[in-house]
């Protein structure tokens, strides 16, 4: 019962750690297209406001997900693969940190174009994640 609450609880934290890595690189795009002050502002404030909201939200994913594979012997090589994915999923979340501090000072240097394409990455790692662990082909 334990090891299916943990999970459960990994889901969902997963689940809404995603939604923010889908949001915040969508505000990112509007925020290269706007030039108005307010709305630059007001895109600062949100994209500050859902990345406090959902670094606690990675955070928990992880310790649980980690809990998951340590506490109860989860092995596998498809595991390794999906722990190299989420490793770069925290790396991109950093980025994401990075980029948004950049907006906030006035410093971004990306069109909205890239943007777009950065938006997708998040999309084709869930692919990825989920294929490894509803196929375990390792």
């Amino acid at each position: 019962m334990l090891y299916l609450s943990i999970k459960a609880l990994h889901i969902i934290f997963v689940t809404s750690w995603f939604a923010g890595l889908f949001y915040l690189p969508r505000l990112f795009v509007n925020h290269a297209m706007v030039t108005d002050t307010a709305t630059l502002q007001r895109l600062a404030l949100m994209e500050h406001k859902l990345y406090r909201f959902m670094t606690p939200l990675g955070i928990l994913a992880v310790i649980l997900g980690m809990w998951l594979w340590f506490g109860f012997g989860l092995s596998g090589g498809w595991l390794h693969a999906k722990t190299a994915l989420v490793t770069f999923l925290i790396v991109y979340h950093l980025y994401c940190g990075r980029l948004m501090r950049a907006f906030a000072e006035g410093r971004n240097t990306r069109s909205h174009v890239w943007y777009r394409f950065f938006n997708e990455v998040p999309v084709l790692v869930l692919f990825a994640v989920v294929f490894l662990v509803v196929l375990k082909p390792f």
